[in-house]
Parts: structure tokens; sequence; C-alpha cells
């Protein structure tokens, strides 16, 4: 896994990235955070990363029933059965 200081830190490899940017997504779906909001919580990124992270996990889950299953793998774990 990834610890919330790699998530909020500047880092950008792929292994990192991609949980960061799953993060923006689920922060996004399941919170009423703003994208600025979002950005803050995650190392201070601006809004405009943030959108772009979110939309990229979204165009994924619409095309890769592999990713789509871990990410709704991830929210059950997060939230309990979605």
């Amino acid at each position: 896994g990834v610890s919330p200081e790699e998530l909020k830190g500047s880092r950008r490899t792929r292994t990192i990235a991609q949980p960061r940017q799953i993060a923006m997504y689920l922060m996004r779906e399941e919170t009423d955070a703003s994208l600025p909001q979002i950005g803050a919580e995650l190392g201070g990124r601006d809004h405009t990363t943030v959108l772009y992270g979110y939309e990229r996990v979204r165009a994924r889950l619409e095309q890769d029933d592999q990713f789509k299953r871990e990410v709704m793998l991830l929210k059950s774990q997060l939230y309990g059965d979605t």
C-alpha cells in the first residue's frame, strides 16, 4: 500500500501517482469536498491536478474491468459493503 505521507508527497512515480488519483476520485465521489479542498488535503495540489486525476480514474473505470474491481474492493474496505 501507499502511506498517507506518500499520497501527500511530491513524488510522481506510477506506484504513488495512481493511488493518489484513486484517492482524488474517491474523495470527490464520497465527500462534499471541493476540488481545491481535495488538493489541499493531498499535499497542496492545484484543483486542476485533482480534476485531471479524477477524470483519469473515471475514464479508466469505464474501460478496465479489473481496475473497476480493484476500486470497488477498496471502497468496500473503506466504507463497508457498497
